[in-house]
């Protein structure tokens, strides 16, 4: 018995040293997608905002923003973002009649994706006035 609760420990121990240090990246929207529901281009400018945390250990640093056609990135964060701070990147949506399914990929120092990359999703509907 004594010696599975010394087990048990090593591998609690373990567990805690191969915790991810460095900034990590944490978006406000669910499944990192803004839905844009049903809007017309009279009535909506096509400006949404993507909120982020830092929630690691050290400075996030959000070193590019690849768009996809019809989208331009209005504004992005050009400083570090500090552990615990908040950031948003501004979107533009040209608002062409059709739906809206598009992926926006943010590249950052960010531990706790793949390579820094993250995959932000924008859906919904823009209708004829």
């Amino acid at each position: 018995m004594k010696n599975r609760i010394t087990f048990i420990l090593i591998l609690l121990i373990s567990s805690f040293s191969f915790a991810q240090n460095g900034p990590k990246i944490e978006f406000k929207a669910a499944d990192n997608t803004i839905d844009y529901g049903t809007v017309t281009k009279k009535k909506d400018n096509g400006i949404r905002s993507f909120e982020f945390t830092n929630t690691g250990n050290a400075p996030l640093i959000i070193s590019n923003i690849l768009s996809t056609s019809g989208f331009s990135i209005s504004s992005k964060p050009t400083e570090s973002i500090m552990p615990g701070k908040k950031g948003k990147i501004d979107i533009k949506y040209s608002m062409t009649p059709g739906p809206i399914r598009k992926t926006i990929t943010v590249e950052s120092n960010a531990v706790n994706y793949d390579g820094g990359r993250i995959a932000l999703k924008i859906k919904g509907e823009v209708i004829a006035d």
